[in-house]
């Protein structure tokens, strides 16, 4: 890519829902082994209800899905209707028949209390608008004793971040995220996720970091060319960049990225925080 990216906005915007199902396979071996993570994490047994938080495009609900069995249900839901339908047509490529989607906001749930045994969420809760209300409208859908758990990054300072958005964040200066916007670290300083959920009831909370593979199988041109598309909350920095400095950042971008590139994959490795609490 050698132009400006497409400055259209949102989660579920046309360009983003173009690099989801271009990208879709890539993507999803990039992120399986933090699916994997959490899913060990959360631990699913057959036979469970599980309701999986902002699945976008369908993970760790796909995955949830093979664990929990045919007399288990997955619920995957997303504000974005048009990620959900990628969700549906990857379950059912798989013979899903305990996977369902549903188009609705995490702060407003729109089932019965004591509804699931399990909830999840993969990099979803750092972008809930009002924390409390959220995970207290979690909690009062899950049975009691039931668990929510969660996987959020950890800080903007590792490789994935810093040697691409680093690259043009340096090169324009200005706040990295949008003052009151989303915000992929919010739960990056330890401790602060474990607090919103004692806060909104949860018990028997836990948190831990980790360092988990997180690799492009691909050349450098391709995840930096992914991540301008699908990387929401930075769509105001690269919106700052003049239109004749793409040509060098791109090339800074591309060598940056070269130094975790083996030949066969970008090796960057993924800085997160895993985090859980009982109803």
């Amino acid at each position: 890519m050698t132009s400006k990216p497409d400055s259209e906005p949102g989660w579920g915007s046309q360009y983003r829902l173009v690099a989801a199902e271009k990208w879709k396979a890539k993507s999803a071996a990039m992120g399986q082994p933090v699916t994997d993570a959490l899913v060990e994490y959360a631990q699913p047994a057959p036979g469970m209800q599980v309701l999986d938080l902002a699945s976008g495009t369908g993970e760790p609900a796909i995955s949830l899905a093979l664990r929990v069995g045919t007399q288990g249900q997955v619920t995957a839901l997303d504000l974005s209707a048009e990620l959900l339908q990628i969700a549906a047509q990857r379950a059912q490529a798989r013979g899903l028949n305990n996977f369902t989607t549903r188009a609705a906001d995490a702060h407003s749930l729109p089932f019965p209390d004591d509804s699931f045994d399990l909830a999840t969420s993969r990099f979803g809760v750092m972008f809930f608008r009002e924390p409390n209300i959220a995970f207290r409208e979690l909690r009062r859908v899950l049975r009691p004793g039931a668990r929510a758990c969660f996987l959020a990054w950890g800080s903007f300072d590792q490789p994935y971040w810093k040697s691409m958005i680093g690259v043009v964040h340096k090169h324009v200066g200005g706040p990295l995220l949008e003052p009151g916007g989303p915000d992929p670290f919010r739960y990056a300083d330890p401790g602060t996720l474990s607090a919103v959920l004692r806060n909104s009831g949860f018990i028997d909370v836990e948190e831990e970091a980790k360092t988990l593979p997180w690799s492009w199988p691909g050349p450098v041109e391709e995840v930096w060319e992914q991540v301008q598309a699908v990387s929401v909350p930075f769509r105001p920095v690269l919106e700052r960049v003049p239109t004749e400095q793409w040509l060098q950042i791109h090339a800074e971008v591309h060598e940056s990225v070269r130094r975790y590139f083996d030949g066969e994959k970008v090796a960057f490795g993924a800085s997160v925080v895993l985090a859980s609490g009982r109803k």
